[in-house]
């Protein structure tokens, strides 16, 4: 999973590993799996002349399959080079980090969220609180121009076991890489465990722009949002 440690590898080359149906498996990969509320990549995979088009990422056994639009006729071994659709992945990047940005504002547990191409959405448990829209919007933008650079640690899951506060969803459970979780941390705002693809540094996001806000039950509170060059 490239992408875990360096969300802006757009090329990289790999190996066959197997393949199913529509589905091909590699040794490594830079294409993001659909999970947690973001989309899995779309791109191409390339071999001699051929380009196959890769119109989902999803995991299917506990591996990454990129799923392949046409015939496939590939075997394991071969050597294939691979790349993803930066138009997209760079828009689900910004709108991953906003969320983040979201979560250093409103301290609520993240209840769900879908990330979107041209706009996305995000569930706080609120009860009762009241938040006034135009404060919130002030508040994200001006995270966004402060420029807080994006980075990552990893921690045992023993150790996070002994920080729960640092798990902001509760609908999806931290990634498990190899008994690790990985932590994303935005300056001195924000930090929790999260295995989705952010943005270097938030000045790169553009501006926040909120859109509506909707009540889903007594406590579910939903944010829509999206974000402008």
């Amino acid at each position: 999973m490239l992408f875990l440690e360096d969300s802006y590898i757009k090329e990289f080359n790999s190996i066959i590993t197997g393949v199913i149906d529509d589905k091909i498996f590699l040794k490594d990969t830079a294409f993001y799996a659909k999970s947690g509320g973001q989309p899995g990549d779309q791109g191409t995979l390339n071999i001699e002349d051929k380009a196959y088009q890769v119109i989902e990422t999803i995991k299917y056994e506990g591996k990454i399959a990129h799923v392949i639009q046409g015939d496939i006729n590939l075997t394991i071994g071969q050597k294939i080079s691979g790349k993803i659709n930066w138009a997209i992945r760079y828009r689900y990047m910004k709108m991953h980090s906003t969320m983040h940005l979201l979560c250093a504002i409103l301290p609520f547990y993240v209840t769900g969220g879908q990330i979107g191409f041209e706009k996305s959405r995000i569930d706080f448990d609120l009860g009762e609180e009241k938040y006034d829209i135009d404060t919130l919007q002030n508040q994200v933008n001006n995270l966004i121009i402060e420029k807080h650079q994006v980075s990552y640690s990893w921690i045992t899951s023993e150790e996070l076991a002994s920080q729960p506060e640092l798990v902001r969803t509760l609908s999806v459970k931290p990634p498990n890489v190899s008994g690790k979780i990985r932590l994303v941390k935005i300056g001195s705002v924000d930090l929790q465990p999260c295995g989705g693809t952010h943005v270097k540094n938030t000045e790169e996001i553009g501006n926040f722009h909120f859109i509506k806000f909707e009540s889903k039950g007594k406590k579910n509170k939903r944010i829509h949002f999206t974000v402008n060059e």
